[in-house]
C-alpha cells in the first residue's frame, strides 16, 4: 500500500529513462518541494546487443540514490506490443511511414504509465520532455519549449487533455546546456550521457535490419516517373518519401550522375517511384487530408488559419485548416511542402500553443486536386 501523501508536499512520479533530461526533471521537482518518486519503465522485452535497458536502469538507479528518492520499476511490454507496435507494423505493411513515438506517448507514457503513477499515490506525473504546460480558462494548454531547437511538443500532441492536466514538464523553460550544467553541478553521473536518437522501441539498431525480422520481404520494381524500370527494391516498407540513398540503383545509361530520391509508393503493385530532382513536382504537395483529428482545444467547427508541422524539427508552415464533418482535416499549405508522408503526423499550432493534430492520410499533389490525392 502506498504511503499517505503530505498535503504540503504532494507526491509526483517522474518517468526516468536513465538519461540526463529526466534526471534533471526529478531534481527540479525535488527543489520545488515535491515528494518525488522515480519510475523506470520497460517497453520492449528483447535482450540483444542494441538493447540498453539494463544499463539505463542502472543509470536511473544511481541518480535516484544521489537525489535520495525511491525508484520503482515496471514493464509495459505487453501493452506496448498491443497498443503501439501492432499499429506500427500494420502501417508499415500498408506502405506508410508511421511515427510510433507519438502513439507511445499517448498510449504508454501518458496512458498506462500515468495510471501506474496514480496507483503509487501520485497526484501528478512528470517527464523530461522539452515542452511547457499552462493552465487557462479553457483547460490545460500544451506549449512549445522555450528552446525551440529542443521542442518536443510535436510528439505530445496526441495525448489526452485529462492526461495533460496531470502532467508537468520541468525542462520547458531550459536549454540543453543548462540541463547538463545542473546535472554536472549536482553530481549526477549522466550529465554527459549522449542523447538517445533512436525510435522508441528500435533504439539505435539499424532500422532495416530490425524491420526485416518482422515483415516479409516483398520485392518490386524501382521505376522512374514515366515507368522506366531501374532496378528492384526489397519491399516498399523499407523506404520513405524523400529518402536519398539506400536504393542501390547505381549509374544508369541515359541518366545524369545525380542522386535519386523516393518520390512515391504504389502499394497495389509494390512499386517504388524515384526521381533525380530534389524538388521534383512528385515530391511536392500543396495540401493533405488527415485521419480523425485529436484536439487539445475545443474542436473548431469552421475553417481557420494556423501553422503546421508535417515532420519533427520542421519550421512552422502557414496553412488553412478545414475541419470535415467526419472528424478529419483538409489542410492547404500557403507554400508547397516537400516529401509530405502518409503515416506521419500533421501537428497544428497557434504561435507557441499546440492545438492538436492528426495522422496524414493522403497528400494533394501540386498539379492536382483532392480527386487525385496520394495515399502513400
Amino acid at each position: 500500500m502506498s504511503a499517505p501523501v503530505s498535503p504540503s508536499h504532494p507526491r509526483i512520479v517522474v518517468g526516468l529513462s536513465g538519461g540526463v533530461d529526466s534526471a534533471v526533471a526529478a531534481l527540479l521537482l525535488q527543489r520545488a518541494g515535491w515528494e518525488v518518486h522515480g519510475l523506470f519503465m520497460s517497453n520492449w522485452d528483447e535482450d540483444d546487443a542494441y538493447c540498453t535497458a539494463a544499463a539505463d536502469f542502472q543509470d536511473a538507479r544511481r541518480c535516484c540514490e544521489i537525489l535520495d528518492i525511491p525508484l520503482h520499476r515496471v514493464s509495459f511490454a505487453a501493452e506496448y506490443r498491443e497498443r503501439v507496435f501492432a499499429a506500427f507494423l500494420a502501417a508499415q505493411r500498408a506502405g506508410r511511414t508511421p511515427n510510433p513515438d507519438v502513439l507511445c506517448n499517448r498510449e504508454i507514457k501518458f496512458g498506462v504509465c500515468l495510471e501506474h503513477a496514480r496507483r503509487l499515490g501520485a497526484t501528478a506525473f512528470a517527464t523530461g520532455h522539452y515542452a511547457r504546460r499552462a493552465n487557462a480558462a479553457d483547460g490545460p494548454q500544451l506549449l512549445k519549449a522555450r528552446d525551440l531547437a529542443k521542442d518536443q511538443s510535436y510528439f505530445l500532441h496526441a495525448i489526452e487533455r485529462a492526461s495533460l492536466a496531470a502532467t508537468h514538464f520541468p525542462l520547458g523553460e531550459l536549454g540543453k546546456a543548462e540541463v547538463r550544467h545542473l546535472a554536472r553541478a549536482t553530481g549526477l553521473p549522466v550529465h554527459d550521457k549522449p542523447d538517445s536518437t533512436g525510435i522508441c522501441f528500435i533504439g539505435e539498431r539499424p532500422f532495416r535490419e530490425f524491420l526485416a525480422g518482422w515483415l516479409p520481404s516483398r520485392p518490386g520494381p524501382i521505376e522512374t516517373a514515366d515507368g522506366q524500370r531501374l532496378g528492384e527494391h526489397r519491399g516498399i516498407a523499407f523506404y520513405t518519401l524523400g529518402q536519398r540513398g539506400g536504393l542501390e540503383i547505381g549509374g544508369r545509361a541515359g541518366f545524369e550522375e545525380r542522386p535519386w530520391y523516393v518520390a512515391a509508393k504504389d502499394p497495389a503493385r509494390d512499386a517504388l517511384v524515384v526521381v533525380q530532382d530534389h524538388d521534383h513536382p512528385l515530391l511536392l504537395s500543396r495540401g493533405l487530408l488527415t485521419e480523425t483529428a485529436h484536439w487539445l482545444i475545443e474542436p473548431p467547427g469552421t475553417a481557420f488559419d494556423a501553422q503546421v508541422k508535417v515532420r519533427y524539427r520542421q519550421p512552422d508552415q502557414a496553412a488553412r485548416i478545414e475541419p470535415l464533418a467526419d472528424g478529419r482535416l483538409r489542410v492547404s499549405f500557403a507554400q508547397p511542402q516537400r516529401a509530405v508522408t502518409p503515416g506521419q503526423s500533421c501537428v497544428l499550432y497557434d504561435g507557441d500553443r499546440c492545438l492538436g493534430g492528426a495522422v496524414i492520410d493522403a497528400t494533394v499533389p501540386v498539379a492536382g486536386d483532392l480527386a487525385g490525392v496520394r495515399a502513400a
